[in-house]
């Protein structure tokens, strides 16, 4: 687990990374006490939960948990400060927790307890599949980067799919009312050079007409739920692949 620590003041940060290494066995601990710096190295490695001070110059934590927020929507922030003013704000942003310094173990243990999105699920494969709330590819902790829109969505059938192989004329009737097969070959491409470029391309299987993804090469948290992991059943909040409108959640 990747775990971001920032705060502009050397002696708090120094404390916080003290404390959070206490309680979480393992953790790469990334601490900053500039926001900038903290964002940059976001956008190479995928944080699961960050620990944030609020009152910084420049960029604040608030918006920078909103900035962290758009690279990976699941991530776990818990704001760490001296003022309880911003409880909030902090709300309206989906924070996983609120600490008032100075930081105690026991305040970490607490709200580790109580994440909004938790994070113990296992992360043996390099494809990270999220379908709970937008759909999102991961490929060692970075977003896959498709050159389409509509290709991404077309993997998103396949992965709702569950590995059973469907027809060309299938896809394109998901995802347009109107033949555009042609478009459709230009998508296929798309997504097996992007698995290919990532080193992934045995996961997208196409044969003849058809076309399937190998799931025993992925993780994916809706497939985690139907194994009935209880981490997997603690991060469906009802939401599904929210951006297209033929996606429907069969829980089972």
């Amino acid at each position: 687990m990747n775990i971001l620590l920032v705060d502009d003041e050397p002696l708090q940060l120094m404390r916080l990374e003290k404390e959070v290494k206490e309680v979480i066995k393992g953790g790469e601990l990334y601490a900053f006490g500039n926001p900038r710096d903290a964002y940059k190295k976001a956008k190479t490695v995928q944080f699961e939960l960050a620990f944030l001070d609020i009152e910084m110059p420049e960029i604040n934590g608030i918006q920078l948990a909103k900035r962290l927020k758009e690279l990976y929507p699941l991530i776990n922030i818990i704001f760490v400060t001296a003022y309880d003013q911003y409880a909030l704000e902090a709300h309206r942003i989906h924070a996983s927790g609120y600490i008032t310094k100075p930081v105690s173990k026991a305040s970490i243990i607490e709200e580790m307890e109580n994440l909004r999105n938790p994070i113990e699920l296992g992360k043996e494969k390099r494809i990270q599949i999220k379908c709970f709330g937008n759909f999102e590819v991961f490929c060692d902790g970075e977003p896959l980067r498709f050159s389409y829109k509509k290709s991404k969505e077309a993997f998103a059938y396949l992965v709702d799919r569950e590995g059973s192989a469907i027809s060309v004329n299938e896809l394109n009737a998901i995802l347009w009312e109107e033949d555009h097969q042609s478009y459709l070959r230009n998508l296929i491409a798309d997504i097996q050079s992007t698995l290919k470029k990532v080193g992934a391309s045995d996961i997208f299987i196409k044969r003849h007409n058809e076309c399937y993804i190998d799931i025993t090469k992925v993780d994916c948290d809706a497939y985690e739920y139907k194994k009935d992991n209880p981490n997997a059943v603690r991060m469906y909040r009802g939401e599904y692949m929210i951006q297209y409108d033929w996606a429907f959640f069969h829980a089972e």
